[in-house]
């Protein structure tokens, strides 16, 4: 039988060892601790990459700036930081270059060992693009964002003339993803374009960067462009649409693609048409000027081949037009209904091949247009029935059938040159022909109200002239008629078209006739 003595003994010394374990554990913790908050120390002075130093340092070389932030405040979970009231400013002048509300880095801690940011939320974000050439020499960083985000924000281009206001294109979203040097970053981009205002939607990839050569850096994607109002050129009007795709270096983007405008008008004409295209074209995408390779335009039963450019040109401001028009496949109903309010003048086929110049400006559209060019129309005819029977009677009589009360429906071919200046279009030499007669005429036409028209020239017909017409017109005619030429197929009469396009005046010019033959005789 044992002692008390003997049986507290043990658990004493039980009681004794628990406490050294303890005391033990808790000092393994204590020194653990220790330890891990020294590495984090370390670690996070050298190798955290959200502190506010990093981040405006990592910033400043990737844009070639200096960055200045107003405020700034870490974050741990997830690591990373947000920075407010951010500037870039860029060159020896300072040029504000890009300002930011607020940017939000948000990391991981497995992506700072894989030098990997998760995602970068830019808000507020405004971008100024200085006007001339800018240089940048941005440092390569091992660093890749997998996503950065910059909805609600706008890009501004400053104009080259002081008085003008900048560029500005608001950009409703803009996503980029794996962005880093080395590789292509893919975008996604909708904004809204400024002239003509329109929706534009892209999506694609962009880069690798090309250092010291930025022309050079290549792009590609495919974009949309919705309800884009041609009514800001002063004369024309409609909403367009594109689809499309582009392909190349940043100087030289090959697009191709498509557009579709429902109502196309010239907004001196009450007459819409369904305009739609295909065409192959270059951009600058330094300047946005414009080089159409070819465009292949379908309205009404009308086909137009069109190649030129959208460019700036030395001693014109904004951007000029130039383009080569021409068809083998026109209908001359919907080339005079493009700029007439009513129902066109005159149907047939024609063929046509034109010089076209648009400079910029404030003047309106038909007063901006130039135009230099070719034109034949066969097997045409007149749309009003009244202009059309005088035509029938006038080729009648021509052939000396002008006893027919009514005599048949004659097709007209017309062709001739012309230069469109000012709205005023200059014939030069019409050549017009109607079973019995040939005419050729020259003078003006105006393709604004009240559309005078003013042409002169001359008729060769199969028969004595006075043979064309009855009645009082017929006797003063044969009282004049020994005046008139005689040639081996015919008299040559002068004449004119006066008027206006509502109420044309087709007649004879007998004062005009008599001065031609004194200086036939002169000759």
């Amino acid at each position: 039988m044992s002692s008390p003595a003997t049986t507290s003994a043990p658990r004493t010394s039980r009681i004794g060892s628990q406490k050294f374990w303890s005391r033990r554990k808790l000092f393994i913790f204590l020194i653990s601790a220790a330890v891990l908050i020294c590495l984090a120390t370390i670690f996070y002075v050298k190798y955290w990459p959200f502190s506010r130093e990093a981040v405006l340092q990592d910033l400043k070389e990737a844009s070639d700036s200096t960055v200045t932030a107003q405020s700034y405040h870490p974050t741990y979970f997830p690591p990373g930081c947000v920075l407010y009231g951010l500037e870039f400013h860029h060159g020896s002048n300072h040029f504000k270059l890009i300002e930011i509300q607020k940017l939000r880095v948000r990391g991981s801690y497995l992506g700072i060992l894989r030098r990997h940011v998760p995602q970068i939320i830019a808000e507020g974000a405004h971008i100024f693009i200085p006007a001339g050439e800018t240089s940048f020499h941005t440092q390569h960083s091992q660093t890749v964002v997998d996503e950065l985000v910059a909805n609600g924000s706008f890009v501004e281009f400053e104009s080259k003339e002081a008085h003008e206001r900048p560029f500005r294109f608001d950009v409703h979203e803009a996503t980029l993803k794996d962005v880093r040097w080395d590789k292509a970053i893919n975008y996604h981009l909708k904004f809204h374009n400024p002239n003509p205002p329109a929706e534009i939607s892209a999506d694609g990839k962009f880069g690798p960067w090309s250092t010291g050569h930025a022309e050079a850096t290549p792009l590609s994607g495919a974009y949309t462009f919705e309800h884009a109002d041609l009514g800001v050129y002063h004369g024309i009007g409609g909403l367009l649409s594109s689809r499309g795709s582009f392909d190349g270096p940043l100087h030289h983007i090959t697009v191709s693609g498509s557009t579709d405008t429902p109502d196309f008008h010239v907004k001196s004409s009450n007459n819409k048409f369904r305009l739609t295209t295909n065409f192959d074209a270059y951009v600058d995408g330094r300047n946005g000027d414009t080089f159409l390779k070819s465009v292949e335009a379908h309205f009404g039963n009308t086909t137009l081949s069109a190649q030129g450019s959208i460019a700036a040109i030395q001693g014109h401001k904004g951007k000029f037009t130039g383009l080569q028009i021409s068809s083998r496949r026109a209908r001359i109903e919907d080339l005079l209904g493009l700029f007439t309010e009513n129902r066109a003048p005159m149907s047939g086929q024609t063929a046509l091949s034109t010089s076209v110049e648009i400079p910029s400006g404030p003047k309106p559209f038909l007063h901006r247009l130039k135009l230099e060019g070719r034109f034949g129309i066969d097997q045409g005819s007149f749309t009003k029935p009244e202009t059309q029977k005088n035509v029938n009677e006038l080729s009648a009589g021509a052939r000396g059938q002008n006893n027919k009360e009514d005599p048949p429906p004659v097709m007209t071919d017309l062709k001739g040159s012309v230069n469109l200046a000012d709205a005023t279009a200059h014939f030069l030499d019409i050549s017009f022909g109607i079973p019995g007669a040939q005419a050729r005429l020259h003078g003006t036409y105006n393709i604004v109200e009240p559309y005078r028209i003013n042409l002169h020239g001359e008729m060769r017909v199969e028969t004595r002239i006075s043979k064309t017409t009855s009645g009082m017109k017929s006797f003063l005619l044969k009282v004049i008629d020994p005046i008139f030429k005689k040639k081996k197929k015919g008299e040559v009469v002068p004449v004119h078209v006066l008027g206006t396009y509502d109420k044309p005046d087709f007649g004879l010019d007998l004062g005009n006739k008599q001065d031609s033959n004194k200086q036939d005789t002169k000759r």
